[in-house]
Formats: structure tokens, sequence, C-alpha cells
């Protein structure tokens, strides 16, 4: 069989690549740019853009399974320009090349995030509805135009299954996620003050294979919701230092505040012209999403993510064995 991955070479798609491989898959990839996360790998690669039918319609040609990852993160609520035009745009194409190609099933990654958020203690599961309202962040919007997308698809007859994982953190960062630029700020010392609030973590592995599974086994249109564990910021900071030896930051600062003083810090950070870490978008996603269910997944894929612990530990090592920390920076205890 042949499968395709779109977005290979991001966090999640380095991932899936890799355990496709492992399970003796044929891989091919559609590149863009950078190649690096894919450097040593047996993997067919066709050069294009999800923006462009053509590359898609090239690329796709004898596959069995197409896993579409290649997306636009964007953590301020106004997005930019490509937020629309790869994640809704993007993905249409992708859904009008399967059709042409006759591939056998489609796996759609959406996110977390477009689901709408809910009430702070109500349980999010695969029926909610999507984030496609006015007053929702440009990103938010897109991927669930995307989502949406994919369900006429399926509507229409398409084998395609959607995949929507939360925040992601794990090895094989190459070009470090939001969430991974968090965790080395931490491990180099660099994040002195630390906000309230917290996400469902789950570890870019378990992503790939909860996808795996879902391709082989998924009854067509399911929808899977990937969660990992809840985990507060202070936590997420107190686990880094456990494998580092860095003191986690000892000012906690209320998400409240932190709201407020948002639009200053995301100005200052874009006169740096520097990625912010700190905008108005991403404290507001860490007050949502925090009762994230996985029953689905588990009783249908198998899924099992790992512990929390573990995968902080493994992307510490991870970092370090690449080189984004400096050697000795793990302590013995995180090997």
């Amino acid at each position: 069989m042949t499968t395709v991955v779109t977005g290979a070479t991001g966090h999640v798609g380095a991932n899936l690549v890799r355990a496709l491989l492992q399970r003796g898959a044929l891989v091919r990839v559609l590149v863009h740019r950078d190649i690096t996360p894919l450097h040593g790998l047996d993997v067919d690669m066709v050069y294009g853009d999800v923006c462009d039918l053509g590359s898609l319609l090239r690329c796709f040609s004898g596959a069995d399974v197409v896993f579409h990852l290649a997306g636009h993160i964007a953590i301020t609520s106004r997005g930019d320009q490509n937020t629309e035009a790869v994640n809704c745009m993007g993905t249409a194409n992708v859904v009008r090349a399967c059709k042409d190609r006759r591939v056998g099933r489609l796996v759609h990654f959406s996110s977390i995030h477009a689901v709408v958020d809910v009430e702070r203690d109500s349980l999010v599961n695969e029926e909610c509805l999507l984030a496609d309202g006015p007053r929702d962040a440009a990103y938010d919007r897109s991927k669930a135009r995307g989502e949406k997308i994919v369900r006429d698809a399926i509507d229409a007859g398409l084998d395609a299954i959607v995949i929507a994982p939360t925040a992601v953190v794990g090895p094989y960062d190459f070009r470090p996620s939001f969430v991974g630029r968090i965790l080395l700020a931490l491990a180099k010392g660099r994040l002195p003050v630390i906000m309230s609030g917290g996400f469902d973590w789950v570890d870019a592995r378990d992503v790939a294979a909860g996808a795996i599974a879902a391709a082989e086994s998924a009854v067509p249109g399911r929808k899977y919701l990937l969660a990992g564990s809840w985990r507060s910021l202070p936590e997420f900071a107190n686990a880094v230092a456990r494998v580092t030896g860095v003191a986690a930051p000892h000012v906690v600062v209320p998400r409240v505040l932190a709201q407020a003083c948002s639009p200053l810090a995301e100005g200052a950070w874009l006169l740096l012209k520097r990625q912010p870490l700190y905008t108005s978008y991403s404290v507001h996603a860490l007050s949502g999403h925090r009762h994230v269910s996985r029953e689905r997944a588990a009783a249908e894929l198998g899924y099992a993510p790992r512990p929390f612990e573990e995968t902080i530990r493994d992307t510490c090592l991870w970092f370090e064995e690449y080189g984004f920390l400096a050697r000795g920076t793990c302590l013995e205890a995180g090997r």
C-alpha cells in the first residue's frame, strides 16, 4: 500500500512518517521547502503545496491512504493571510485530489481548537459544535471550516476520518512548535514568570499511533478526539524542572491579569520581529477545553496515551540530543 502524508515535515508529521516506516509502509510525502525533518528516511518526496491542486494530483496518484496534516498555525486572534488559504482552500484541494485520484481513505487532521469552547466543567467530545462564529479566533474558524469541507465530502460519499488532537508535545520537534518553544524556554531558565491555566497535552507519538489505527480500522465518517491529560502550566513547568534541574518559575500570574496585559506583550513581540509566546489568543486557549474525552478513540481504536511525565522526559532528551539544549541539560534521572 502507498501512503501519502501532507505536512510531513511538521511536528506530528515527522512522528507519523517514522511510525509508518516502522510498520513497513511505502511512504510518499508532499514537501514544500525545508526537508530537514525527513533526512535519512526512506520516503518518496513530491515537491508541492496544498494550495496547488496540480501538485496534489501528482502526489496522490496511486495512493491508498492520505494523511492530511498540512496546516497553518496562528496564535494571534486575527491570524494572517495564510490561515484561510492553507487550512480551508488547501483542504478543499486535498478533498478534490482524493476524489480525482480515487484514494482509498483520507485521514484529515483537524484540531481541538476547531471545537467551540464549552462551560468550564463540561465534557468536550466528538459531538460538540464547531467554532465557526464571528467571535471565534481566525485559526479556530479556519480549522472548523476545513473540517466542515471534509464532512461535506463524507456526506457525498468520500471515505474519510477526522482526527482532532489536543495540545501536542513530544520528540521530533525539528522546527520547535509553540509548545516546544515554551518547553525550551523553561529548560533554559528563560521564562521567569508563568500564567495560571492549563491545557490537555498529548504526545505526538500517541497522535500518530491513533491516526494509523483510525486509517486501518475506523468506520468511514468517524471523528476522534485524541487527548492526553490536562495539566496546568505550573505543573508543566515543574515536570520540565524535574528532568532538567532548572527551577520552575516562582511567579504565577493569574490568567485574568495575563489576559488584560496580553495586547501589550503581543505588540512587544511583534516590534522585536519575533514569534510571540504570549498573546491574547494563547491566554484564552489556556482557559478552555479542560475535560476532553478520549473514550471513543479508546473503545474503537485501542488508543492509550502514555503518561505526561514520560512525554516531557523524552521531549527534553530529544531536544538535548538534537542540539536545542546543551549537552548535560537533562539530569541522569531523566535518562
